[in-house]
């Protein structure tokens, strides 16, 4: 018999899990419209519904199936407070700046709450506050500044030197009237109405790139040909490139998530730590009327860091430390996108491509960037003003310490795929038990192998098909994971997150 604190053997959402999700057709033939929007998570439907009920035609086009990409992984917070930032973007970027930021994600919490009611959606939504709580004495003076930032911006909020979870804190600054929701029942309710609005849905749709003639054309993986006036690239990291080089923009992060539950009440709130290891938590409401204490943490870059089954560990111990678990019901892990100066790209991909956007590196915090993101792209679209569109241009200039971080993210990617290159491997597929994945030696080469439950070996090439780095195995989720850029692939080789688009090359023994 499993023991009650045992972390589930394979990972799975609570939101994909309690959430029936109705199943598109896949694009069959070349077909024209005004719109192609491309990935079936937050942003993606919710440009794809506000620009249909504009009256164009729209497509949406998911290359799996719709919201289980980031979206079904996330923790849901539907809240403008990201951490510690408004103090931050004040000294990078002056106040003017940093109150945009906090009016583009207040009005996209605003824009779901208006939507839920409207629509009568029945998806848990909640107002909560919001809390960066810290137990460490040199955080302190952080939380103070973040707290004066508020002020100055006109942030309501509050500074407390206890919250009411029970776990210890030393002090916490608070932004009253966020929201929490269940993203599955809001977004698949939002992509009914979408396909109510005139809209069409394609699952199992990959796009691969766009042609400029000069209008785009997205191709698909069949050789399929969408002829549009727009393309909107909603695909976590952008599918089509444009020139932009936002593979070296960017970098991905991973971070975890345990579904438990716990004998004590869950009191109202939704928390993160400010120091690390990050702790998120907040509550979801289930069906049987109990709240499963979701709490996430442990962010590292994707594909390095320790053996990734040791970070669901560390969550239980923390969990274990502070709750009385009575179960870990659920464990799945995200990935998120973060840029150099930790502002989201939306807008036009390139100056030189005015017809083709891009929506992403929202660093862990999509529910509202990527709603603020439809937002302002449908502005763009009907050629309206959106106060919003130099702060989030792509094209926008960077400071020196931005510069400085990208170039340090960049050599992290050089190392990588030097270390990758010069690996000396003497493990053999052999030596691998069933339910076991890792790197070995293959007819003098590195290979990567992966036994099944029934003893069924699968070997792929370890050279990501993005840009040639060596990927590494994730026992957590039992992926291939790229170090550099930040590409999942199945253990199969099937692609499961880009930049790459082409899966890894399958070997035999």
């Amino acid at each position: 018999m499993t023991e009650p604190y045992s972390i589930p053997r394979f990972p799975e959402s609570y939101w994909i899990q309690s959430t029936i999700l109705p199943q598109y057709a896949a694009l069959e033939q070349s077909i024209e419209a005004d719109v192609a929007v491309v990935g079936g998570g937050i942003s993606g439907i919710t440009t794809a519904y506000l620009l249909a009920k504009e009256g164009l035609k729209v497509v949406l086009l998911e290359a799996g199936q719709l919201l289980n990409g980031t979206t079904g992984h996330t923790t849901a917070k539907i809240t403008a407070q990201h951490d510690l930032i408004y103090d931050e973007l004040i000294t990078k970027l002056g106040a003017e700046k940093a109150l945009l930021y906090y009016q583009a994600n207040n009005e996209a919490l605003q824009f779901i709450k208006q939507m839920i009611v409207e629509k009568n959606i029945n998806c848990g939504f909640s107002i909560q506050d919001s809390y960066v709580y810290t137990d460490s004495e040199k955080y302190i003076s952080k939380l103070e500044k973040e707290m004066t930032a508020y002020n100055k911006l006109g942030i309501a909020g509050a500074y407390a030197e206890q919250i009411t979870l029970q776990l210890p804190a030393k002090a916490a600054v608070i932004m009253h009237e966020q929201a929490q929701f269940h993203p599955l029942h809001y977004l698949s309710a939002l992509a009914l109405k979408f396909v109510e609005a005139g809209g069409t849905i394609y699952e199992q749709t990959t796009a691969v790139d766009v042609e400029e003639n000069p209008l785009p054309e997205v191709i698909t993986s069949k050789g399929h040909r969408i002829k549009c006036k727009h393309v909107v690239s909603c695909t976590h990291f952008p599918f089509y490139d444009g020139h932009g080089f936002y593979f070296a923009r960017m970098h991905a992060d991973r971070s975890y998530v345990l579904g438990l539950h716990v004998e004590e009440d869950i009191p109202d709130g939704m928390y993160l730590s400010a120091e690390e290891p990050k702790r998120s938590i907040r509550y979801a409401e289930t069906p049987e009327q109990k709240k499963l204490l979701l709490m996430g943490g442990q962010s590292h870059k994707t594909g390095q860091g320790v053996c990734t089954i040791n970070h669901y560990e560390e969550l239980k111990s923390y969990a274990s430390k502070h709750f009385q678990v009575k179960e870990i019901a659920y464990r799945w892990s995200a990935q998120d996108l973060v840029t150099g100066d930790d502002l989201p790209y939306i807008g036009r991909i390139t100056a030189s491509s005015p017809n083709v956007y891009i929506a992403t590196g929202y660093r862990k915090w999509g529910m509202t960037n990527g709603t603020a993101a439809a937002l302002l792209i449908r502005d763009l679209i009907l050629e309206k003003n959106n106060a919003y569109e130099e702060l989030f241009t792509p094209s926008r200039s960077i400071s020196l310490s931005t510069i400085g971080k990208l170039v340090v993210d960049n050599a992290d990617v050089a190392k990588h795929l030097i270390a990758g290159k010069l690996e000396v491997v003497h493990s053999r597929p052999e030596d691998l038990a069933k339910d076991e994945g890792g790197v070995v030696r293959l007819h003098g080469k590195r290979a990567g192998a992966y036994k099944d439950e029934n003893g069924k070996l699968f070997l792929v090439d370890t050279t990501c098909t993005h840009m040639g780095c060596e990927v590494e195995w994730n026992n957590g989720e039992r992926t291939w994971d790229c170090p550099c850029h930040g590409s999942r692939f199945a253990f199969n080789g099937a692609v499961v997150e880009g930049p790459a688009e082409m899966p890894l090359k399958t070997l035999k023994l």
